[in-house]
């Protein structure tokens, strides 16, 4: 319902229109957009743009305007490691506030989206992201929405929340080098220059590189000294691939780790191997991870650096979406890579 009020009286009301100002021969625009809450600080505007009166809306009972919404809505989508902003133009957005790794309860926000005038847009589950970054916004689609739907929302979410940004863990890494190359020093090894840059971007600090031949005994040695030096994830390279003189999976196994997937879905990454030693993650890393910019390595490690422990099942899921493009300049994690 509209109503004409003094401007000067008009705080704390909602703008039911938009308003417009003009310099002469410069610009004609929206001062004021519909829907905005007027403060005290817009009253010399409006009456400099000649608007003494303005149509402002009335809330009846049981109604919120947008804004309420939104924010209510966001409040109740965000869980831990989440701040919003200030409602702007019936929108708000949720933000990381500390680097981390977007957990997006996929079914929740579409149950949300699917009942009408709720808006909730959301990155990816399981997408990397630095503090400050927008994970995701809300709004509502009338200016002034029922506030049973919003209540809906809230007691669809409470106590479970649809975004949540896990903090990644400090955690000691252990690196063993394979490779009969690299061992007797034939090739550089390129650990440092590849994947050990990628290690402090998820707050990995790598405790100790070892190199081992192709030998199934001595990489399972290098392995265990490794978690006996305080390794909180054991990273394996190379040695994964069918050749009869790739022998780090057995090597693995003779270390007494349980093998929970050895073989994925996603290019690059098809020989990629995930272990769990006496509860310690050991990820054996296919060659693929020295030449490609981003692999399957990146989708995985930073689950494995907020503490989850991987099943068979959640490495087998990423097919759909595991293909890289190899584009000219690498943009992960903003491209479709990994995204189910």
């Amino acid at each position: 319902m509209l109503k004409k009020v003094k401007a000067s009286e008009a705080v704390g009301m909602v703008l039911g229109h938009d308003l417009t100002g003009v310099i002469p021969g410069e610009w004609k625009g929206p001062v004021l957009r519909k829907g905005h809450v007027i403060e005290e600080g817009d009253i010399p505007l409006l009456l400099r743009t000649g608007n003494d009166y303005v149509w402002i809306i009335e809330l009846g009972e049981g109604e919120l305007h947008e804004d309420e919404a939104a924010e209510r809505l966001a409040r109740a989508a965000a869980g831990p490691g989440l701040e919003l902003t200030p409602p702007k133009e019936g929108k708000v957005l949720i933000k990381a506030r500390e680097r981390g790794l977007l957990k997006v309860n996929r079914e929740l926000v579409d149950q949300v989206n699917l009942r009408g005038d709720l808006i909730l847009s959301t990155l990816h589950d399981n997408t990397p992201c630095e503090e400050g970054a927008t994970v995701a916004a809300t709004r509502v689609v009338p200016l002034v929405i029922k506030a049973e739907e919003v209540e809906w929302a809230e007691e669809l979410l409470g106590g479970k929340k649809a975004l949540e940004l896990k903090a990644y863990l400090s955690k000691r890494v252990g690196v063993v080098v394979t490779g009969n190359e690299v061992y007797y020093g034939r090739i550089p090894d390129a650990f440092e220059a590849t994947v050990g840059k990628k290690l402090e971007r998820y707050e990995g600090h790598l405790l100790e590189k070892l190199l081992a031949p192709d030998d199934p005994d001595v990489i399972a040695e290098r392995i265990l000294a490794l978690k006996e030096r305080g390794a909180e994830v054991i990273l394996t390279t190379g040695g994964l691939s069918v050749d009869p003189g790739d022998v780090t999976a057995e090597g693995v196994r003779r270390a007494g780790a349980e093998v929970i997937s050895y073989g994925s879905p996603v290019l690059p990454g098809a020989m990629f191997l995930y272990a769990l030693l006496d509860g310690v993650p050991v990820l054996g890393l296919p060659a693929c991870v020295f030449y490609h910019p981003t692999t399957l390595f990146d989708l995985l490690f930073p689950r494995v650096m907020v503490g989850e422990v991987l099943t068979r099942e959640d490495i087998r899921r990423l097919g759909y979406g595991g293909l890289c493009l190899n584009c000219p300049s690498c943009r992960f994690p903003i491209c479709p890579f990994g995204k189910a």
